[in-house]
């Protein structure tokens, strides 16, 4: 017997995408598609754009982050790097026994950047490799 799922996804928070080119990228993203850069986290090489109420994150591949995930990004290599689901309620030790439970190898719980603001975050891999993150609701 398991747990009781205390996920309760509100909606996809932010999607990560890597890039060789970040001026372009964002160039594009912002220029073209009109969404509205929001923050630029310098040290991680990291982009935040706005994208309705969700956020396109792009990494900079020559910044601290770009290189974590493997190679640049091609034909033969993934892009993204993971995406993120907000949920309505954020209970680490219930959400972390939960997924324990089925077997999922969790990460770190932190306060990280979502498109709500910053809020409690955790990541981990489904079956195949695809990172996901559950990213909880803007901290008070």
């Amino acid at each position: 017997m398991t747990a009781s799922n205390p996920i309760r996804i509100a909606q996809i928070d932010h999607v990560v995408l890597r890039a060789k080119n970040i001026n372009s990228m964002v160039a594009f993203y912002r220029d073209v598609l009109g969404c509205k850069l929001v923050k630029h986290n310098e040290p991680l090489g990291l982009y935040h754009l706005k994208a309705g109420s969700s956020l396109i994150d792009l990494v900079d591949m020559k910044g601290k982050l770009g290189p974590a995930k493997g190679k640049a990004p091609g034909k033969e290599r993934h892009n993204l790097d993971h995406f993120a689901l907000r949920v309505k309620e954020f209970d680490n030790r219930a959400l972390r026994r939960y997924l324990r439970a089925h077997g999922v190898t969790l990460g770190e719980t932190a306060v990280r950047f979502g498109a709500k603001g910053d809020g409690k975050s955790l990541y981990f891999e489904d079956p195949e490799g695809n990172g996901v993150e559950i990213k909880g609701p803007t901290a008070p």
